[in-house]
């Protein structure tokens, strides 16, 4: 991480109990990303926030929903019918999130074949072993 375009320096990231760190962990976590992907055009009802993330079991969903509704990154809204009809949506904090959780994602779409030959030159000469890709 380089200090002069954060200031943070890796110490503080690092750091047990670190701010930064907790929060960072929170946001790049596989479910949290997932979530906040699913949930990024309006209110979703959690059944179809669990259909729309393939593998995630409905208490990892209901954990990191309240994970991330704590964090403020996350409304939940009851809805007082029969049943309760129960809707997530993103907060502008976490809409700001997606904004640049799509940067990332369209600078791996960019080079994922750069990354691929890259990791291919490595195997072959770091594991041999591993012999040439199918």
């Amino acid at each position: 991480m380089s200090q002069g375009n954060t200031g943070v320096t890796s110490q503080v990231v690092h750091a047990e109990g670190c701010p930064v760190r907790e929060v960072l962990d929170r946001v790049a976590g596989k479910w949290s990303v997932m979530i906040i992907v699913a949930a990024a055009h309006g209110p979703i009802r959690f059944t179809e926030l669990e259909r729309s993330i393939e593998g995630i079991s409905r208490r990892m969903l209901t954990l990191t929903l309240r994970n991330l509704e704590r964090d403020g990154l996350v409304t939940r809204t009851v809805h007082p019918t029969v049943p309760p009809k129960v809707e997530y949506e993103l907060t502008p904090v976490a809409r700001e999130l997606h904004a640049s959780l799509l940067g990332l994602t369209d600078w791996a779409e960019r080079h994922r074949v750069t990354i691929a030959e890259a990791r291919a030159a490595y195997d072959a000469k770091h594991r041999p072993e591993l012999g040439a890709p199918l």
